[in-house]
């Protein structure tokens, strides 16, 4: 099972993927993560180093740079990983979608399309944490990292919406769900750690046998 979390910076995605490894960890699931990008291609990289410092450039090089860049990163590191368990991705494909929305200031709804096509990298289950802006700024600025563009409020709120326009682009497209739920309380991360673990619970108890068999 491949697991996306995905929303803007602060929403919570990293204490999430935290606890899902520490529970899954607890439980016997060899559960891993994996960021949002591979890095395997010199010429993508330097078109996605340029996106994420908030540079758009030729929108057709940066589609190609994002689409090229999630094909060799289904190929050679989600494929791979797979193959010893679960995984969860710390941004994935939308966050993608939503970074070349805003810069290139066009629906997102084409990107996801395009970034789709990429299906061997396809989560089975995304989650959208949709905490609210403010809340995310907040937790942002205490923070000793310098911020990226993206952390802005103004540039915050707009991905926050371009993020939902994704996510029902991304269902529209592919069929698979989006979990959209914030991470603002300690009830939000319990809840939406239950309902993680009870889908990698399913995958796991689904795969062992064939594990065991194969030994």
């Amino acid at each position: 099972m491949l697991l996306a979390l995905e929303g803007i910076a602060g929403a919570g995605k990293s204490t999430l993927r935290d606890r899902l490894l520490a529970t899954a960890q607890a439980e016997g699931i060899p559960l891993s993560h994996i960021g949002q990008f591979s890095w395997l291609s010199h010429s993508a990289t330097r078109v996605l180093i340029r996106l994420r410092a908030g540079h758009g450039g030729d929108e057709q090089e940066s589609i190609e740079a994002a689409a090229q860049d999630l094909a060799l990163h289904s190929r050679f590191n989600i494929a791979l990983a797979l193959t010893e368990g679960p995984v969860i991705a710390d941004r994935l494909t939308l966050s993608t979608a939503c970074l070349l929305a805003l810069l290139h200031r066009q629906p997102v709804d084409a990107y996801v399309e395009r970034l789709a096509e990429q299906t061997r990298a396809r989560p089975q289950l995304t989650v959208l944490l949709t905490t609210a802006p403010d809340i995310c700024h907040t937790r942002v600025t205490r923070r000793a990292t310098e911020r990226r563009f993206t952390e802005q409020p103004d540039a915050a709120a707009r991905l926050a919406d371009l993020y939902n326009e994704a996510a029902d682009a991304w269902t529209k497209t592919t069929g698979l769900p989006v979990l959209k739920h914030p991470c603002t309380t300690h009830a939000d991360l319990e809840a939406l750690v239950d309902t993680c673990m009870e889908d990698l619970r399913s995958t796991s108890s689904t795969t062992t046998p064939d594990k065991e068999a194969s030994r």
